[in-house]
């Protein structure tokens, strides 16, 4: 009789550990059902995001939380933005930006793709949100200079990422079909007009 005992603590470790699995793939099914509704996941998002000002509003503290949440986006929206092969970094045989007029079509593909973009966005306002809930964050800062400084950041930063754009030629968003804008029928244009 010398496992009776051990088996309690066994069993309920796996228990907990086949619950934990449970939630993860009922959590991972509805991540994934929600990857073609684009629109109803930043709603939400945004959703998120006012909550969270508002508690903020209301509390009136948690501003070193909001600053590290605003450098975290920051960084997230510079992947966002960014091709996934950088020119300037490193040249390679794959997919890479056209640089010239005459290079072939290739799509822009992005470093942080618009769902990874989404889900730690989400996921950051989520635990900032959290941590509003436990003092030892709310560090009295006067909140002025971090936005002052956070707003700096934010404008050299897309200034550089501006002028990437700018140097290789691509935007990061669709805008709307591309045509193709081919040279007129030379019969329509020289034909002489019959009076």
């Amino acid at each position: 009789m010398e496992g009776v005992g051990g088996d309690g603590p066994s069993t309920a470790a796996a228990a907990l550990n086949q619950r934990r699995n449970e939630v993860s793939k009922l959590f991972q099914y509805y991540l994934d059902k929600s990857t073609p509704h684009a629109l109803y996941r930043w709603i939400g998002t945004f959703v998120v995001v006012l909550v969270y000002a508002l508690r903020v509003y209301y509390i009136q503290g948690f501003y070193i939380v909001s600053y590290g949440l605003g450098i975290y986006i920051l960084n997230l929206l510079i992947g966002f933005l960014s091709p996934l092969v950088d020119p300037e970094l490193e040249p390679s045989d794959g997919p890479s930006l056209p640089t010239k007029g005459s290079d072939e079509f290739k799509p822009f593909i992005r470093r942080l793709p618009e769902f990874k973009f989404w889900y730690a966005i989400t996921k950051a306002f989520c635990i900032a949100f959290i941590m509003t809930f436990f003092s030892m964050f709310d560090v009295p800062v006067f909140w002025p200079i971090l936005l002052c400084y956070w707003l700096v950041l934010f404008a050299l930063t897309m200034k550089r990422q501006i002028m990437h754009m700018i140097k290789y030629k691509y935007i990061p968003f669709n805008i709307g079909k591309q045509t193709y804008k081919g040279k007129k029928p030379a019969s329509s244009a020289s034909s002489p007009r019959a009076d």
